[in-house]
């Protein structure tokens, strides 16, 4: 019997154990991130308080950077902003390729924070929700800990119990059905979201799709037991050694391969919008004033508003 990916083979006689194993496909760091990445100066699906720039203008504001093994996205932190006019220049990139089975692993040291700031790392594919969405690394208002989430349409719900060390905050998926919240797992980690996250020196996501589950993994920077291939970014990595994920969505009753189509990823920072400006959720996050209030008029509170990506390395 040879397990592979989660599938079994039968042969007479033998016994033969192989593990998820994955070989690299992909790496980026630094520059390479925008020569595989586009920035996309679009109109926030969200309807945040932002402006995301073109390729040219992030760079020239120095909104995106990079030197040896860093590559920053950041927002504008500079500019007070007009009630009547655009929000707060920020940055949006989506991959060039797309990717169906297959592990990322993003290495990340600093990510944004600040009331307000809507961060996301992400999945999606081209024809939503039809596709499918997976949210890795997101969250509001230094609000953590982290929130790991997909959105499809109906007929994709998780079971109760499932093998996964985060608390599950709702296990059907279907936008339509939950107000586009979708199925999520809340890591029980503090490290691994906002503030928390940026003075423990960041950490390792990653995340292994298949047509039999999704899993997501969170590895702290100060973390003991850390997997040498996440550690070190190898080659090939093999997934069995990684324990049990922070998040796990099986396909007992979601068929991810209907469900999930190819998906680019994307990395953006946002403000306010439909889940950090709602009134209920600025209300109770303890920032001031309103969320579009203290967008436009606190320029200088953004300054750690900013990713730094030490690299992102994809297996097939």
């Amino acid at each position: 019997m040879i397990l592979l990916r989660g599938f079994l083979f039968l042969f007479p006689s033998v016994l033969v154990v192989w593990g998820a194993t994955y070989s690299q496909t992909d790496s980026h760091t630094g520059s390479g991130f925008l020569k595989s990445f586009s920035v996309q100066a679009i109109s926030d699906p969200t309807h945040g308080r932002v402006n995301y720039v073109d390729a040219g203008t992030a760079a020239s504001q120095n909104l995106t950077y990079s030197s040896g093994d860093h590559f920053v996205l950041r927002a504008d932190s500079k500019k007070v902003l007009s009630a009547s006019g655009a929000g707060r220049n920020s940055v949006r990139l989506q991959s060039n390729k797309a990717y169906t089975t297959s592990v990322m692993v993003f290495n990340i040291r600093h990510m944004p924070q600040g009331c307000g700031t809507w961060p996301a790392v992400w999945t999606v594919g081209a024809n939503w929700p039809y596709q499918g969405e997976i949210d890795i690394l997101e969250g509001v208002n230094d609000q953590g800990p982290n929130q790991v989430t997909l959105h499809t349409d109906s007929g994709c719900t998780m079971p109760a119990s499932r093998s996964q060390t985060g608390t599950a905050v709702q296990n059907n998926c279907d936008v339509a059905a939950t107000n586009n919240a979708g199925c999520g797992v809340q890591i029980t980690d503090t490290r691994s979201y906002g503030t928390i996250f940026n003075n423990k020196g960041g950490g390792w996501y990653a995340v292994e799709r298949t047509n039999s589950f999704i899993k997501v993994w969170f590895w702290s920077r100060e973390a003991t037991g850390i997997p040498s291939d996440v550690l070190n970014g190898a080659t090939s990595v093999n997934t069995d050694n990684w324990g049990t994920p922070r998040a796990y969505f099986p396909s007992t009753s979601c068929p991810i391969s209907s469900k999930f189509g190819p998906h680019n990823i994307i990395i953006n920072l946002t403000f306010c919008g439909d889940w950090a400006g709602s009134s209920s959720v600025y209300g109770a996050s303890g920032c001031p004033s309103t969320c579009v209030d203290y967008v436009n008029n606190n320029p200088a509170a953004f300054t750690n508003a900013y990713f730094d990506f030490a690299w992102l390395k994809i297996y097939g």
